[in-house]
């Protein structure tokens, strides 16, 4: 069956995790097409610099996506506010973990999955039934390649991204017949702070949190602003999973001509980066 083109540029778009990385350039790529943007983040001071650097209407608000209630506010908020019918709502905000499931803080699980998984479903069931009732608009729920493939020490973090890949696959499904639709985006390695920022348990004789920051840098193959050019592209096309990064192609092809033993070959990669970043 034939993809079918979308229309969200000059439309409003909702756009989480706005304050920084692929957030930030979604808000400024679909402002520049355009598009009045709602753009919300926990980090007040750099949603403001998001804000300035917008070209067109925008609306802010300091927001935590694990709250419920607070998502439905905004979304009744963002209907009253938008010039434009909503187009697309990007559930994008995440934080990351680094952890092995036997030194695992409970508590820090919690903190990824609520953001990670339960933002996603909140921001989903705040404005479907608003794209609903307009019978148009697209649900842009960003998982991971981490959501492809498992990885050590990121079990919180995978298991996240493989909800929330299930998650929107199966509303993609309920909304068939519908004007409304729902994509997975599956980001490889993008420049932003998401490893700075998160929190990571540090094991004995294992790496330090800036050696892993310092790893991930050198592997990271994709700038947000061309992620977010690759994502606006892949949502009008209509596509329903959107791969972000040649990384992203590689873990895609991996989970399925290898399902059980692709970290083999990700650890000899993996291997021959980290020897280049130390260097």
């Amino acid at each position: 069956m034939s993809k079918q083109r979308r229309t969200i540029t000059g439309r409003t778009a909702v756009i989480t995790g706005a304050a920084s990385g692929i957030g930030r350039a979604l808000a400024q790529r679909l402002s520049s097409y355009g598009c009045p943007v709602a753009i919300v983040d926990v980090n007040e001071q750099a949603l403001k610099e998001t804000e300035a650097s917008l070209r067109g209407p925008s609306l802010v608000k300091v927001l935590d996506v694990s709250d419920a209630q607070a998502q439905r506010e905004f979304a009744r908020e963002v209907r009253d506010w938008a010039p434009q019918p909503i187009g697309s709502v990007f559930n994008n905000a995440g934080v990351a973990l680094g952890s092995t499931v036997l030194d695992a803080v409970p508590e820090d699980d919690d903190w990824l999955w609520n953001i990670n998984f339960h933002g996603v479903v909140n921001g989903t069931r705040a404005f479907l039934p608003i794209l609903v009732e307009q019978d148009a608009g697209v649900i842009v729920n960003t998982s991971s390649v981490f959501g492809l493939v498992g990885m050590p020490g990121q079990s919180a973090y995978c298991s996240a991204k493989f909800a929330v890949r299930g998650f929107t696959d199966s509303l993609r499904q309920e909304l068939r017949g519908t004007g409304v639709s729902a994509v997975n985006v599956h980001p490889g390695g993008i420049n932003t702070n998401i490893v700075r920022n998160g929190r990571f348990r540090e094991e004995p004789g294992g790496p330090t949190k800036d050696q892993v920051v310092k790893e991930f840098a050198a592997m990271t193959r994709t700038e947000p602003d061309k992620a977010a050019a690759i994502i606006h592209r892949g949502v009008e096309a209509g596509k329903s999973r959107i791969l972000v990064g040649p990384d992203a192609y590689m873990f895609d092809v991996l989970a399925r001509v290898a399902p059980t033993r692709y970290f083999d070959v990700i650890e000899r990669m993996e291997s021959s980066l980290r020897n280049r970043a130390n260097r």
